[in-house]
């Protein structure tokens, strides 16, 4: 699972400047991963609707700039951009990405990249070859597209290649899998910079999931199941355990009520989610417990309780485990950033 407040002092954005994201574009970028970088970040802003982010499109020659589609897009900014960003993001362009080589970047993309040295640095797909190119990767976990894994591990030996999730962070360096796994990783910065209602504000506004942990499959054999061919599906237990987080929930419940046995329960669990029952549970929990401190004046034992913890040992240490930070800690960061939606309690009822 990733640690999702890895590194969190680097991640708080400062009070009153906005963010500075600087997308880098190069010839056969897939439009989509430059469209959703702009959507998510862009939607992202305060309570008084404020941006958070400023996002600026660049290339190492500003101009036209050829797709993967029948159309170009226009860069309007050049390298110079990365040297002031605070967070640069890298799509991908199959045209370039699987031929690269350990110090293999023209020296254009080479010197801008290093001109991003201070800034956190995230690939979208195989943008990852990139990185790693680059020597960004070397000795650190990454991920890039299922289909180009093998031979990213190939390529990269000094990179330690995870082919299964959706992103991973690694702190100053993220990377994602394809270009829907690029919405995942978004929204997992914008968290991580502002807490998790800012986070599901965007998720909302764009009609996007608003939280896959990273650690979740990139391929999921039923993503979408059918259940007159299926028989059955495990979405109404889900809905029924996310009305009672605060309740012992027990895998023989989750079952009982989609009726069905443990044993089918938990293999279609995994086919329609990535997880196990108790894992998916679990992070629901962490969701709920994220929220209530962002939003709440309750103790951390009332919190373990509604968030269905039990005692506030519990809650610090799962906190600990998947943020790596401490409830308090979390809550000094992200208190006064939120921006909860209205008449709602936080997004619960999607995320099944």
């Amino acid at each position: 699972m990733a640690m999702m407040c890895k590194n969190l002092a680097m991640s708080r954005v400062r009070d009153q400047t906005t963010h500075r994201v600087a997308v880098l574009v190069r010839n056969g970028v897939l439009p989509m991963e430059l469209g959703l970088a702009h959507q998510l970040f862009g939607n992202a802003t305060t309570r008084s609707g404020r941006p958070l982010y400023t996002i600026l499109t660049c290339a190492v020659t500003p101009g036209m700039i050829r797709t993967d589609a029948d159309f170009p897009i226009y860069a309007p900014h050049g390298p110079e951009a990365l040297a002031s960003a605070d967070t640069v993001i890298v799509p991908s362009t199959h045209e370039q990405d699987e031929d690269l080589k350990p110090g293999g970047l023209d020296e254009g993309l080479a010197a801008a990249l290093d001109s991003a040295r201070d800034a956190r640095v995230a690939s979208i797909c195989t943008g990852a070859f990139v990185l790693a190119a680059a020597g960004l990767l070397d000795g650190l976990r990454a991920t890039t597209h299922w289909l180009s894994s093998d031979q990213f591990a190939r390529t990269f030996p000094a990179v330690t290649v995870d082919p299964d999730v959706l992103y991973v962070d690694e702190g100053r360096v993220l990377t994602s899998a394809g270009e829907a796994a690029g919405i995942d990783l978004c929204l997992h910065m914008i968290r991580r910079d502002h807490g998790s209602a800012v986070a599901a504000a965007v998720a909302r506004r764009t009609v996007v999931p608003p939280h896959r942990e990273g650690g979740q499959a990139q391929y999921i054999q039923r993503p979408v199941p059918d259940a007159q061919l299926t028989g059955s599906t495990t979405s109404a237990s889900r809905a029924w355990a996310l009305a009672r987080l605060g309740d012992p929930l027990t895998l023989r419940d989750l079952a009982a009520r989609d009726s069905m046995s443990v044993r089918t329960y938990s293999r279609r669990f995994r086919e329609e989610t990535g997880l196990t029952p108790m894992q998916w549970i679990t992070q629901r929990r962490v969701d709920r417990a994220r929220e209530l401190l962002e939003q709440t004046d309750h103790t951390v034992d009332r919190i373990a309780a509604e968030a269905g913890f039990g005692t506030g040992a519990s809650l610090r240490q799962h906190f600990q485990a998947t943020l790596g930070v401490s409830p308090g800690t979390y809550r000094a960061t992200f208190r006064g950033s939120v921006v909860p939606p209205r008449g709602t309690r936080g997004d619960l009822s999607t995320r099944i």
